[in-house]
């Protein structure tokens, strides 16, 4: 039977509307994408008692529909069934963006066979944006079961439900992000904290598991000198194996990650005429190369023995990772000179330390009518937080404050990284909110060593005594003005985590004596011997207890109280102040 368009609307009873509304709103209760389609599928059952049901999904990466959900379908075939882009009759009613409705599906050339005894379905594409993200197929063992009545009441779910649907992917892949980076979070501290090269490899094979459901695995790390990258761990099927050849630097799909210094995805090796036949099972390839410095000192290297196998996730993730193991083996391979001259390398240190404390930037004098105090009391050798000063003309100023994830070398010198692309932006005289929103672009750009950072800018201009400022996930500044001092309510995403993200602005009249103080979590977040927090209620009491001070003497006297309260306890982060007092 031909499918049966839908040319007019069609009249529904009220308690039927009343069902359909009930169902929108219950849908949409839900950003968990298994809840919406097992609630999908309950409250359609209310108004269409059909015995077989199925939502169909796109597989990433293919033109082929799969079995997302199903009700009355084998588990073989909801787990192995792909149905090709314009195929069947799920396919069909995807690919035109129009429902299908067979009343004998014995005698429609397009049915696939699945269940045994169907003789009548109905499918719906879910459509969203003029685009079908999908297909909703219900199906019934009696000839002619489904109504033009029940396909209107489906269409117009449809869309209710492809609504829900993105909504809860677009939530799931967040969570999945935000998930993989506390993951790759922790595999990072857990790989900075071995200091031997051998065992940092055997347990890169581990932790890339726990990231990458991968088949074959290899750690290629570069002999500079015979111009090759050597196999240094294998892992294929679960099986750790020795292989003893050699790939030239410049050959294979390792040898372009390596000269291109950047990841190579290769859908299908068969297609790519870089590929070396090693292994006869793989069908499609990711190299990532570890750079440190910008140097590349090895390979990461996933083969798989499906097409198209490697996603924009895991060529994410595996990045992220890449990064952090090349800094983890670079500095196991300093630990064994640090081991043969420890007090060279501590001497090192403590100059690195004073070269970062002598190329802090200095606040601005009092020609932008403001008094400023910057101070930054490091917890280890080297500082995470940064903070800068742009000028962007005779009276209107930028001032940016920030925190690096992690701490140590690493993080300093993402920071310098940081304020190197802040001070390339510097010319454009940008707003907070545009600064930061090309500062993240950048970074995600350029993935800087696999982290993320919080950052808070803002802009004063002295003739207008205008503050406009935005936040990108730091700890929200403290405003003294008009007698009160409170949080700026600024929030966002941190700079390096997501694309294209955009960021609120705050714009504020200020008056002589009127305070902004820029701080780090570090300060905040200063513990003392019985578990209790400094927090930030404390820091505004002392802003307002000291308000007629000038600025130095206020960041000098908080750190000192910061430093009174936390005892004899170690502080376990950079402690960063910026204390800005309009003249």
């Amino acid at each position: 039977m031909d499918p049966i368009e839908l040319k007019s609307p069609i009249d529904v009873s009220a308690e039927t509307l009343a069902i359909l509304a009930e169902i929108g709103q219950e849908i949409n209760s839900s950003l968990n994408l298994d809840e919406v389609l097992a609630k999908s599928s309950e409250l359609i059952k209310r108004l269409i008692d059909y015995e077989i049901f199925a939502v169909l999904l796109p597989e990433e990466g293919t033109q082929e529909l799969h079995f997302r959900f199903a009700i009355g379908y084998s588990p073989e075939i909801v787990e192995h069934w792909r149905i090709p882009w314009g195929e069947g009759i799920t396919g069909t009613a995807a690919s035109t963006g129009r429902p299908v409705r067979v009343g004998d599906v014995t005698r429609d050339s397009r049915y696939i066979n699945a269940i045994d005894g169907v003789r009548s379905e109905l499918a719906v594409p879910l459509m969203l944006a003029g685009k079908a993200i999908g297909v909703l197929d219900i199906q019934s063992r009696q000839i002619d079961y489904f109504t033009r009545e029940q396909q209107y009441i489906l269409t117009l779910l449809a869309t209710r439900i492809a609504s829900a649907i993105e909504n809860a992917r677009l939530f799931e892949r967040v969570r999945n992000q935000a998930d993989t980076l506390l993951l790759l979070n922790e595999v990072g501290r857990e790989a900075s904290s071995v200091l031997d090269v051998e065992e940092i490899l055997r347990r890169a094979a581990e932790l890339t598991k726990r990231i990458i459901d991968y088949q074959i695995f290899s750690i290629l790390l570069c002999d500079e000198d015979q111009k090759v990258f050597r196999h240094r761990v294998t892992v294929k099927f679960g099986q750790r194996v020795q292989e003893k050849f050699a790939v030239p630097v410049h050959e294979g799909i390792v040898g372009a990650a390596a000269s291109l210094k950047r990841p190579v995805v290769v859908p299908d090796v068969s297609l790519d005429p870089r590929y070396l036949k090693v292994n006869p099972e793989t069908r499609s390839e990711l190299a990532v190369p570890m750079l440190y410095k910008n140097r590349v000192i090895g390979v990461l290297d996933l083969e798989s023995p499906q097409l198209n196998y490697f996603t924009p996730d895991h060529v994410q993730a595996l990045s992220i990772l890449a990064a952090n193991l090349a800094v983890s083996i670079e500095n196991a391979r300093l630990y064994e000179q640090v081991a043969r001259d420890e007090s060279r390398m501590e001497r090192d240190l403590n100059a690195a330390r004073r070269l970062q404390g002598a190329l802090l930037p200095r606040a601005p004098g009092p020609e932008f009518g403001l008094d400023i105090a910057a101070r930054v009391v490091s917890s280890r050798e080297l500082c995470g937080d940064i903070y800068d000063f742009l000028r962007y003309g005779p009276q209107e100023l930028a001032i940016a404050m920030g925190d690096v994830s992690g701490k140590g070398s690493a993080a300093a010198l993402y920071g310098a990284a940081a304020i190197g692309i802040l001070r390339s932006l510097a010319p454009q005289k940008l707003p907070p909110a545009q600064l930061l929103r090309d500062m993240n672009q950048l970074i995600v750009e350029r993935r800087i060593e696999g982290r993320f950072m919080t950052v808070a800018i803002a802009t004063w201009h002295r003739g207008k005594r205008r503050l406009r400022i935005a936040n990108a996930g730091q700890e929200q500044p403290l405003l003294l003005h008009q007698g009160r001092c409170e949080k700026m309510k600024l929030e966002g995403f941190p700079l390096g985590m997501l694309d294209e993200v955009s960021y609120d602005e705050m714009s504020v009249i200020l008056d002589p004596g009127d305070m902004l103080v820029f701080y780090s979590d570090g300060l905040s977040d200063t513990s003392n011997a019985a578990g209790e927090f400094y927090e930030t209620d404390r820091l505004r009491d002392f802003v307002v207890a000291h308000a007629t001070r000038p600025s130095a003497e206020i960041a000098d006297r908080v750190l000192e109280e910061v430093e009174l309260f936390s005892g004899k306890v170690h502080a376990f982060d950079d402690r960063t102040l910026v204390v800005l007092k309009v003249l």
